[in-house]
């Protein structure tokens, strides 16, 4: 796909690699819409690049709707949406006092990691389908991050591995069904970077 010129969308694109993502796009010609919980962070990298943001949780149907509609009246129907909003949390199976983790802790990180991810592209293919096909047949991509976590976890990194192994799992059936409507689906697996998830870690940890 040609990038000049379309709209695009990034989720948890206020930070790190959200942040690089909308910048880089803009840089190709894109009309980026910055996506994030923290809106102040948002601002900024919209500023920056010159795109929209708008404050959303990925995990609420009628916040991301909300986005998605903010965006589209603003550049138009996206045709690029980067799925990197994401979370992460450090919690053994067993504390060292014996308690088991609080299953909180799990849930969350599973509720904004997969189940935000799917959230997002339900709703944006939903828009997508309805637009008319590019040159070669094309109507959008999108794209979700996973994690080299998925394949392999480190101790404490339940939760996460396991909703970054959720999105690796749901990639293919979710490609082959979307592929009728002309949408590419593709995720990465990054390794360890410096960005501010990683910033949340022991400093050891992050050695």
């Amino acid at each position: 796909m040609n990038i000049d010129a379309q709209a695009a969308i990034v989720t948890g694109g206020g930070s790190g690699l959200g942040a690089a993502t909308a910048r880089e796009l803009a840089r190709r010609g894109a009309r980026v819409t910055v996506l994030d919980v923290n809106e102040a962070q948002a601002r900024a990298v919209a500023g920056e690049i010159g795109g929209l943001a708008v404050r959303c949780d990925i995990t609420s149907g009628p916040e991301v709707e909300a986005a998605l509609a903010q965006a589209e009246a603003a550049h138009g129907p996206a045709r690029i949406v980067m799925n990197i909003a994401g979370i992460g949390t450090a919690r053994r199976v067993i504390a060292k006092d014996g308690s088991p983790a609080p299953l909180e802790d799990f849930e969350r990180v599973v509720r904004v990691n997969l189940i935000g991810t799917y959230n997002v592209i339900r709703l944006a293919a939903s828009r997508m389908a309805k637009l008319e096909p590019l040159e070669d047949g094309e109507r959008g991509f999108m794209l979700m991050t996973a994690s080299v976590a998925a394949y392999d976890g480190q101790v404490g990194q339940q939760g996460y591995a396991a909703s970054k192994g959720g999105i690796v799992s749901m990639t293919l059936p979710m490609a082959r069904d979307l592929a009728q409507h002309g949408i590419r689906i593709v995720t990465i697996a990054p390794g360890l970077f410096h960005t501010p998830l990683m910033e949340t870690l022991p400093p050891e940890v992050q050695a």
